[in-house]
């Protein structure tokens, strides 16, 4: 891209950033100094009209071979698994040795036919089903040759609350700052759950906004094609009036491009706030606040953007109470993983260690180890409540051993076992003789003292204590 393209870019992100509301707002005078005839609307109109301009010939640059490369890289590298039409991410490659120059110019010509959708259903952490709309990996790359030029324009035009699908942003840093503005104060949370959001959104009013910005007419009418693209599900295809399945690399784009228009309110408001993609928490001091926030907020929601709040879900709660992205924030800012994410955690690791499985246990300490360190790597802010962490690894430990045990199965082999790693005859038979069940057996302190902490390093088990540096309790505690 020129120089002078890229400056321009520059100039219209730092004017836009100066109104701090949305095009739609502006444009219509809904608030204070931006009626008919102001210097913001008029100034606003002209911002708008130079990204217009800007974005006239913008399909020309999405369909450009390094783009289009860049593109297939990333669906490359994010693998997954094939859409409708059965072609498999590692057939792109050769497929588009043959047929780039055919695919740019059906795309700049208007004919190319966008592929229905695969509907996958996976189960959500908090029980039900959510649906994913898994797109062709020609669309895929397609979509996410769109996304790379159009996040240029718009994610400098995001608001700096908002951290879900942004280059340079993460989970983290909204964590953080929900950290901080809990500590200075807003330790009740106006906790908003949008239903269904990505299944909501309203396409004529995207489409509408999306047109304020872009000049391009032949993008425009890709991207409402995408939208409306049929799910195909047990070979039937359904056609869609509304929302943008997850799965595609243009729906995170579009959802912060609708939700942006609430951002841009709770800014002008004065609230503070963190959003990651439809998660959104509302800081305020107190509960009577929150419920004047959370009234407002859902009229704005409900009857401007035509989205729908779910109720049951949604509320005013003290910030102890809330769970953020798989964290809790405590007052006074301190953080750590909330009850549902270790609940969680402990359901992966029963299914890991299911007795029955039959599984080598060196590929059950391998599968261990992926989970234990993924999850200490995205749970690595905690700085409180760390001895559940201590907690849930004697916990690992004594499921192992209640595996390993099971793997003797006989009483003879299992006395075997305990006589190869030097327990005395006498106490290795008292602890078999006098167990009932398996889960009993492995809290016997002769199990305990000969599957110890060093039988687990030499395992090669993970310990979350030893990531978050927490100080042990004693081993012989009792672990549920």
């Amino acid at each position: 891209m020129r120089k002078s393209e890229m400056k321009q870019k520059d100039d219209l992100g730092r004017q836009m950033d100066l109104f701090g509301r949305s095009g739609e707002e502006l444009e219509g005078g809904t608030a204070g100094g931006t009626g008919e005839g102001s210097p913001a609307r008029a100034e606003l109109l002209s911002v708008l009209e130079r990204q217009r301009t800007l974005t006239e010939n913008l399909m020309e640059r999405i369909v450009d071979y390094v783009n289009l490369k860049r593109a297939y890289e990333r669906v490359k590298e994010n693998g997954g698994s094939s859409g409708t039409d059965g072609m498999e991410v590692e057939e792109l490659g050769t497929w588009l040795v043959k047929n780039i120059g055919v695919l740019q110019r059906a795309l700049l010509t208007e004919q190319y036919k966008v592929e229905p959708v695969r509907m996958v259903e996976i189960p959500k952490p908090g029980g039900g089903m959510r649906v994913l709309g898994i797109p062709t990996v020609r669309d895929r790359m397609i979509q996410q040759s769109i996304q790379q030029e159009l996040s240029i324009y718009y994610d400098p035009l995001f608001s700096e609350s908002s951290y879900g699908f942004r280059p340079g942003r993460s989970a983290h840093q909204a964590i953080l700052r929900a950290a901080e503005y809990v500590k200075e104060g807003g330790e009740w949370v106006v906790d908003i759950d949008l239903e269904k959001f990505f299944d909501k959104i309203n396409h004529d009013r995207l489409m509408q906004r999306l047109s304020k910005g872009i000049g391009d007419k032949r993008l425009l009418r890709l991207i409402r094609a995408y939208l409306q693209a049929g799910m195909m599900h047990e070979g039937l295809v359904e056609q869609r009036t509304a929302g943008t399945p997850q799965g595609g690399p243009l729906s995170p784009l579009l959802s912060n491009i609708v939700l942006d228009e609430l951002d841009k309110e709770l800014e002008r408001r004065g609230h503070r706030f963190c959003r990651y993609a439809d998660d959104c928490n509302i800081f305020v001091r107190s509960r009577k606040a929150g419920e004047r926030v959370m009234s407002t907020m859902i009229d704005f929601i409900e009857k401007k953007l035509k989205l729908k709040v779910n109720r049951e879900k949604s509320g005013v709660r003290h910030c102890s109470d809330v769970k953020f992205l798989g964290y809790t924030i405590m007052p006074e800012g301190g953080i750590r993983a909330s009850d549902k994410s270790i609940d969680r955690l402990r359901d992966k690791i029963r299914e890991i260690t299911r007795r029955n499985r039959g599984t080598r246990l060196e590929v059950v300490i391998r599968e261990l180890n992926i989970t234990i360190i993924g999850w200490a790597n995205y749970y690595k802010l905690s700085n409180t409540w760390l001895s559940n962490f201590d907690t849930l690894d004697g916990w690992i430990r004594r499921k192992v051993r209640c595996y390993r045990l099971k793997q003797c199965g006989r009483r003879y082999t299992i006395f075997k076992f305990l006589r190869s790693l030097d327990t005395p005859v006498k106490p290795s038979w008292n602890a078999i003789m006098y167990s009932h069940g398996w889960w009993e057996l492995s809290n016997k302190n002769t199990i305990r003292n000969a599957m110890n902490l060093g039988w687990f390093a030499q395992l090669g088990l993970q310990s979350l204590s030893l990531k978050f540096k927490v100080k042990p309790l004693t081993e012989t505690a009792v672990v549920r």
